[in-house]
């Protein structure tokens, strides 16, 4: 599979997220084929966003944190494997930036770097 989107504006994602409580990946996951993107790379199906979403609601979204900052180690693991200089995003990033830098934009830096990591893991292997 050929990646195309490579470089995505991850702060401004993050923002738009973080401003829609988590509805507008509800819509980017899977129409702007994120999620599909995410299996190829990871080689293996990922749960749905709308279902870590809808377990996220009633424990205030901290499923959904936690099931964000999980695919995030795993990008880790990922870049890592194939020799791809940091930074990058990991659990810890994923989920301490979204939970104690929720008023200084820090979803949106933990938003940024997730994408940054998956564009360097795309870039690495449309070269192969």
């Amino acid at each position: 599979m050929k990646f195309k989107h490579t470089k995505r504006p991850g702060f401004l994602l993050g923002f738009i997220d973080f401003f829609t409580a988590g509805f507008f990946f509800l819509l980017y996951m899977p129409l702007g084929g994120l999620q599909k993107e995410l299996e190829e790379v990871l080689g293996h199906k990922v749960q749905p966003y709308w279902q870590a979403y809808l377990l996220g609601i009633p424990t205030l979204f901290i499923y959904t944190l936690v099931w964000m900052a999980g695919i995030s180690g795993e990008l880790k693991v990922k870049a890592v494997e194939m020799g791809i200089k940091g930074p990058h995003t990991s659990w810890r990033h994923m989920f301490w930036w979204n939970v104690l830098g929720c008023l200084c934009f820090g979803p949106m830096i933990a938003t940024h770097r997730f994408f940054k990591t998956l564009g360097r893991i795309e870039n690495e292997l449309n070269k192969r």
